[in-house]
C-alpha cells in the first residue's frame, strides 16, 4: 500500500462496511444514526449526550475502545510531552477525545496528537470543534477492539494527510511500532528508547520509564 488514499468500491453488504472499517468488532458501530448517514455534528452528540468518543468513517459513527489503562498511557505521554515542550515550543498535544477532519466525511481521534505550530499562523488555534489537518505525530494505543486492518487504514490516511510519524503501542507486550510510511515499521521493547527524530528533535523516552510511571496491571488481556 502507498500513502495516497483510493476511493474504495460501494458498500453493498454489511460484510462489505465490516470490511472497509477495518473488520472490526460489530459492537463498535453505532446503528443510530443509521450507518452510511453520520455527520460530524453527530460525532459531537455522541460525546455529549453518551459519553462515547466516537470517529466518523465512511458516514458511520465507530466507537473508540479506548479502556482505563490505554487513557492512563495517553495521560503520561502527554506528561513527558509536555515537559519537552516547555522547553521546546514546538507545538501543541492533543488527548483522545480531540477530533481531526482528515477529509471532508471522515473524523479521526488519535490517542495522542501532537501538531507543530507551523500549521497555526501567528500561534492562534482555529476556532470551531475540529481541527482540519492530519497530527505531525499520531499515537495509536491498541485496544483488545481494535485490528490490524483497521490500523493499516488509519496509518494510510495519517501519512496521506501530512503525518510524519506514526507510534503504533501494543500494551500488553509494552511494544511500540515506529511507522516512517505505512507498511514500514522499527518494533521497539521496552528495553528501547522512543525518539523524537525530526518531529520533536531532541525527545526521547525510555519505553521502560513510560509503562512503569503508568503502572503494572494485572492478568492484562489487551494487544
Amino acid at each position: 500500500m502507498n500513502d495516497t488514499l483510493v476511493s474504495p468500491p460501494a458498500i453493498e453488504t454489511l460484510a462489505d462496511l465490516l470490511h472497509r472499517l477495518g473488520d472490526i468488532p460489530l459492537e463498535r458501530i453505532r446503528f443510530r444514526p443509521s450507518p452510511g448517514t453520520a455527520t460530524e455534528q453527530d460525532v459531537l452528540e455522541a460525546k455529549a449526550q453518551t459519553g462515547r468518543l466516537c470517529e466518523l468513517v465512511d458516514g458511520v459513527l465507530v466507537e473508540k475502545p479506548l479502556g482505563y489503562y490505554e487513557s492512563r498511557l495517553v495521560m503520561v505521554l502527554g506528561f513527558f510531552l509536555e515537559a519537552y515542550l516547555e522547553d521546546n515550543a514546538l507545538g501543541i498535544v492533543l488527548g483522545e477525545s480531540g477530533p481531526t477532519r482528515m477529509e471532508p466525511g471522515l473524523v479521526r481521534m488519535s490517542d495522542v496528537a501532537f501538531y507543530s505550530w507551523k500549521h497555526f499562523p501567528n500561534r492562534l488555534l482555529p476556532p470551531g470543534s475540529f481541527l482540519t489537518q492530519a497530527p505531525d505525530l499520531a499515537v495509536e494505543i491498541l485496544s483488545p477492539g481494535n485490528t490490524e486492518r483497521e490500523m493499516e487504514r488509519k496509518r494510510a490516511e495519517y501519512f496521506a494527510g501530512g503525518s510524519r510519524l506514526v507510534w503504533q503501542v501494543y500494551p500488553a507486550s509494552r511494544r511500540v511500532r515506529v511507522y516512517k510510511s505505512v507498511d514500514a515499521f522499527v518494533e521497539l521493547t521496552e528495553e528501547d528508547t522512543l525518539d523524537g527524530e525530526t518531529v520533536l528533535p531532541g525527545f526521547t523516552l525510555s519505553i521502560r520509564r513510560w509503562f512503569e510511571r503508568a503502572g503494572q496491571r494485572s492478568a492484562d488481556a489487551s494487544k
